[in-house]
């Protein structure tokens, strides 16, 4: 089952996710999977020890990306930026035990209403109405959208980083929302880029996006590779 975490940029973003840690070694399932990748690149830093559960599991998913990646598919989860309501934001499901509750207490409302009647007329009118106005607008389902983590490597120690990530950052397509960013280490000094991107699929091919303009003349100055760590379909 899919869960949702808000604005874990902030203190009660990563309470909430040390709260959901505190019985869990991992976002879902039993092994590491792209549900953990999606967290773990929406946190632009390490948490601190403060946050026991998330610190534990945040260097455990790290310590798998350097030695052999992630490849399971997990629940499905999704960040936001901010929580609506406290009950909102929590990924913990709801007890269930009282949903029929509300049920009972509306029964006189419903009463006089027929949900299982023929449409009227005018309901008929207005159905063919909304299904004509769709038509002749040429509105289309919207198109799926895919979250995307992506590791890029600089030549070498001596990569001016942020030019990179201006460079990277400086690429503009339809459907293509850059996100959250972080340098990591990985050895003799150099550091790679990871950085999260929401694409719309119908409009957007990280192949496409990776070979035509993230490889290539001027960004190819700063940008020896590209790869796909994490893609999870949103």
């Amino acid at each position: 089952m899919a869960v949702t975490f808000y604005n874990l940029g902030s203190s009660a973003g990563l309470k909430k996710l040390d709260e959901y840690l505190l019985t869990r070694s991992y976002i879902s399932g039993y092994q590491a999977s792209k549900d953990d990748i999606s967290v773990y690149g929406a946190l632009s830093s390490s948490p601190s020890s403060e946050y026991v559960n998330v610190s534990r599991w945040y260097k455990h998913i790290d310590a798998l990306l350097r030695i052999s990646g992630v490849s399971s598919e997990g629940a499905g989860v999704t960040i936001e930026g901010s929580a609506p309501s406290v009950e909102e934001a929590s990924p913990v499901s709801p007890p269930t035990a009282d949903t029929k509750a509300p049920a009972a207490e509306e029964d006189d409302d419903d009463d006089d209403v027929d949900l299982f009647g023929e449409e009227t007329e005018e309901e008929k009118q207005a159905a063919e109405a909304r299904a004509a106005a769709i038509k002749a607008s040429g509105k289309k389902k919207e198109s799926g959208k895919s979250s995307v983590l992506l590791d890029v490597k600089p030549w070498d120690d001596e990569t001016d980083m942020q030019k990179l990530e201006e460079a990277v950052r400086s690429v503009k397509m339809d459907g293509l929302f850059w996100g959250a960013s972080k340098l990591v280490p990985v050895g003799y000094g150099i550091k790679k880029l990871q950085i999260m991107m929401t694409i719309i699929d119908d409009l957007v091919s990280v192949d496409t996006l990776i070979e035509d303009h993230l490889t290539v003349e001027p960004i190819n100055e700063y940008v020896q590779s590209c790869d796909i760590v994490a893609f999870n379909k949103i």
